[in-house]
């Protein structure tokens, strides 16, 4: 069995950037250079045959390709206990569309999805139940921009537990269609 989900890759020039804030924090677990993604849809473990199922639905999913830019950080929990710090990315349409439309094509095949509504994000440190306050980080990196990044594809990852957290291996790459100025360079 593995552990999958759908996700964007960030590019390394915003990767650095992310990687800059990290600081001392009690109970801080921060992510590293090769962990640091976006979550499009978790789907848990699988078998060889449900992997295949999930790369038939995956390939069905047609949208746009977009550009984002990383900004921001924010926290899930509260400043002075936070389960999780993170990037946000702006505009989040096209992102939650992509999630919408991959998350269709999954439930078709079978796959269930999380009940929770999709918030685009970047996790950039996830803590402990003793967890230090990000209060000063948000403080001065609430607006912070940390880069654009263009989304050419989504990504199936495997997810395997390490001693320095999970490490994510990209399995397959799903394009998205090129945006018009991509495809004729003359614009007409």
């Amino acid at each position: 069995m593995r552990r999958v989900f759908f996700g964007l890759e960030v590019p390394f020039s915003v990767k650095q950037r992310l990687l800059a804030v990290q600081t001392d924090i009690n109970g801080a677990r921060w992510q590293g250079r090769h962990q640091l993604h976006l979550t499009l849809a978790f789907i848990g473990s699988v078998d060889d045959a449900g992997l295949e199922t999930l790369r038939r639905a995956a390939c069905r999913v047609t949208a746009p390709a977009f550009e984002l830019r990383v900004q921001g950080l924010g926290v899930f929990g509260k400043p002075d206990h936070p389960r999780n710090l993170w990037a946000g990315i702006s505009p989040e349409h096209p992102v939650i569309e992509l999630h919408e439309r991959l998350t269709d094509s999954l439930s078709g095949a079978g796959f269930a999805q999380e009940k929770r509504r999709f918030r685009p994000h970047i996790t950039v440190s996830r803590f402990r139940r003793n967890a230090g306050s990000v209060a000063s980080l948000l403080d001065a990196h609430g607006s912070t921009g940390f880069g654009a990044m263009a989304v050419t594809e989504f990504v199936l990852y495997e997810s395997t537990p390490g001693a320095g957290g999970s490490v994510y291996t990209v399995l397959d790459r799903f394009p998205l269609t090129p945006s018009l100025d991509e495809t004729d360079p003359s614009g007409q």
